[in-house]
């Protein structure tokens, strides 16, 4: 089953964007962390379509405190994030229990690195451009996608 954790995420259409995803790709539940808007919210549910209600969620004041749990729960839980020693996305395998989270971070900053810290290890999607980035709703489209068809197998 996979969770998603929301590290501080500004943009409530991304919020909504992340739970229409996550309710096409069948996730367990989002953990929503420091800033990330929860709902009932009117901007979330605009792009949502009432995914918002279909999706389990979870507010949780401090990210940190989310990945604990997960970690209490075993959950394997990564960081999708540039750093040093990330894996890419292509080569990266679920855990075998199919129990894994998945932090998106923060539009500008990314996942905090005293998250990052806590995490099991980061997940990098590899890209080709100028600017290194994608939107966090795309990169959370991408990442879910890959990781359901990988676990499905």
């Amino acid at each position: 089953s996979i969770v998603v954790v929301l590290d501080n995420i500004r943009s409530c259409n991304n919020t909504g964007s992340v739970f229409r995803t996550s309710d096409a790709l069948l996730i367990k539940e989002i953990y929503l962390c420091g800033i990330t808007a929860t709902p009932p919210n009117k901007e979330i549910h605009k792009t949502a379509l009432d995914a918002e209600k279909s999706v389990a969620w979870e507010y949780f004041k401090k990210t940190g405190d989310a990945v604990e749990k997960l970690k209490k729960n075993g959950y394997k839980v990564y960081a999708v994030e540039q750093v040093d020693k990330s894996i890419l996305l292509p080569d990266f395998q679920p855990p075998e229990n199919g129990k894994v989270a998945l932090v998106f971070g923060n539009e500008v900053k990314g996942v905090q690195q005293s998250v990052i810290d806590l995490c099991d290890g980061a997940v990098e999607i590899p890209q080709f451009g100028t600017k290194h980035s994608f939107n966090v709703s795309v990169s959370a489209g991408i990442v879910l996608w890959d990781i359901f068809q990988k676990l499905k197998k």
